[in-house]
């Protein structure tokens, strides 16, 4: 079985060795039932994704396909699902979405997989848990607000794929050890279970970006996933090494519509580890692995549409920006503490937030200035090509969340005029310290950003997209099975530091 991408960006184009089938998009539930009568597609991958953000999945044979099923649903245990139900209230439903089929490339099994949306059989409504839903709502609310119809995102989403990973943690110990062949620490290692000697070429702290074979050792795996993408209909762009040593990558998706984008970063996880577990190496999308080296960031360009004609353009403003991206920038930096609380989400994502790393601590707008945490890429003069990069994102993000409460920080700022400041046009990091102390800063913990975050939800709460039960079930989440578990256990640095006190 092989399939092929259709140039509407469509992932149903396919051809099996059943024969050749054809659809330039799966709207219904019977376009689904008609590829599936005409292919041999054997088994149907249903997967939705979890309060925390990781695709959850269980598979159904041909004979329990129908059309009745897309409307009626199937029954799975909320209560075993994280974030989601009690164990008195568990009975949920699996609604697919037959515009989200796609060839599943990973499956030896003939596979269709396709990407559901979560419904409460006692209600019959959509689940306000599911994070799909509130990114749908979101842009809903965008449509209603009347300032755009469509907002486009493009997240950079940066990853390791290492040769082996171990940790653990227990009473007495505590430990992690991650090994890569490129790593700059192995110069002097016998590689014997490589071919025998040291070949060399290691990459150097902060000097991955851009070389070539032999220095890096991806290439190959990066293509591999880069072509398996695109056989599940996500269109890829560019892929390289990324900065740090020890095999960081990025792959680049084309832009695409919030939910549909967020669909993606499904996917592109999902094939990134399963095509790594293929040449026996692992891929992790933890924003810090490494101590002393660059971390792993999700850059998200964003940009909002009416009419066929891009809104963040002004040929007369600053960086060819309209007044309204401005706001919207203005936006995403008074709401930033907010927002990090869904777009670095995790404890290990502050470890990544500081500077010298090429990270976006300064709550700041600039034009090509990395240092920044808003900024203008400035590659191209034309209309279709300006956006906002923002820069504080990184790929532990459950993406439908982030996604969705980065537009409605935009349009927040849009509503009110909200001034983002004058632009900061050089090395921020580089400010006298009088200049440097009025830039407000990123939260320094993910503790600090739940708190952000339970000062400001008004702006999220608009039009019901984050509902106060998801929004105080996130922050009950990641303080009880995230922030209060790390407190409790002793650090190996620690011992370091204090044993000899």
């Amino acid at each position: 079985m092989s399939t092929t991408q259709h140039a509407s960006g469509s992932p149903f184009a396919v051809s099996v060795d059943a024969g050749s089938f054809h659809v330039t998009r799966p709207g219904s539930a019977n376009d689904v039932i008609d590829l599936l009568e005409k292919t041999n597609i054997q088994i149907v991958d249903l997967k939705f994704t979890d309060l925390p953000g990781l695709w959850q999945h269980f598979s159904i044979t041909l004979p329990e396909i129908h059309p009745g099923l897309f409307d009626a649903g199937i029954g799975f245990d909320g209560s075993s699902i994280r974030g989601f139900q009690e164990i008195h209230e568990s009975d949920m439903l699996l609604r697919p979405d037959p515009a989200t089929a796609f060839v599943d490339p990973v499956c030896d099994t003939p596979t269709l997989s396709i990407i559901c949306d979560v419904v409460d059989p006692v209600l019959q409504q959509r689940y306000s848990r599911d994070p799909r839903y509130v990114a749908n709502k979101a842009e809903a609310y965008l449509r209603q607000s009347g300032i755009a119809t469509t907002c486009y995102f493009g997240p950079e989403l940066e990853f390791f794929i290492f040769d082996s990973i171990r940790f653990g943690q227990d009473q007495h110990c505590g430990f992690y050890y991650v090994e890569s062949a490129e790593g700059d620490w192995n110069t002097g290692r016998d590689e014997g279970a490589y071919g025998g000697g040291n070949l060399g070429y290691k990459q150097h702290y902060k000097e991955g970006y851009f070389p070539v074979p032999p220095h890096d050792t991806l290439q190959e795996i990066r293509s591999e996933i880069a072509l398996t993408l695109q056989q599940a209909g996500v269109q890829i762009e560019v892929h390289h090494h990324e900065v740090a040593t020890a095999g960081q990558n990025e792959i680049d998706m084309r832009f695409a519509t919030l939910t549909r984008m967020a669909d993606n970063v499904m996917i592109y996880k999902y094939v990134c580890k399963n095509v790594a577990r293929r040449h026996g190496k692992v891929a992790t999308f933890m924003p810090k692995p490494l101590f002393a080296d660059n971390a792993s960031g999700m850059h998200c360009h964003q940009s909002l549409w009416k009419d066929g004609q891009n809104l963040f353009y002004d040929a007369n403003g600053w960086a060819l920006t309209s007044d309204l991206c401005r706001w919207y920038i203005g936006g995403l930096l008074q709401h930033a503490p907010a927002l990090m609380a869904f777009c670095a989400p995790t404890t290990n994502s502050y470890k990544r937030l500081v500077p010298g790393y090429e990270a976006p601590v300064n709550l700041a707008m600039s034009q090509r200035n990395r240092s920044a945490a808003a900024r203008i890429p400035m590659y191209s003069d034309s209309p279709n090509a300006r956006r906002v990069e923002f820069r504080c994102p990184d790929p532990s993000a459950n993406a439908y969340l982030a996604f969705a409460a980065m537009l409605m920080a935009g349009l927040d700022g849009i509503e009110n005029r909200t001034d983002p400041g004058e632009p900061l046009d050089r090395n921020i990091y580089d400010l006298p310290p009088e200049q440097a102390a009025n830039i407000r800063q990123v939260p320094g913990s993910l503790d600090a950003a739940l708190a952000a975050l339970e000062a400001d939800t008004a702006f999220l709460r608009k039009g019901d997209v984050f509902t106060d039960d998801v929004i105080q079930t996130w922050i009950a989440y990641k303080r009880e099975r995230e922030i209060d578990t790390i407190k409790l256990r002793p650090h190996p640095w620690e011992f370091y530091l204090y044993f000899d006190v």
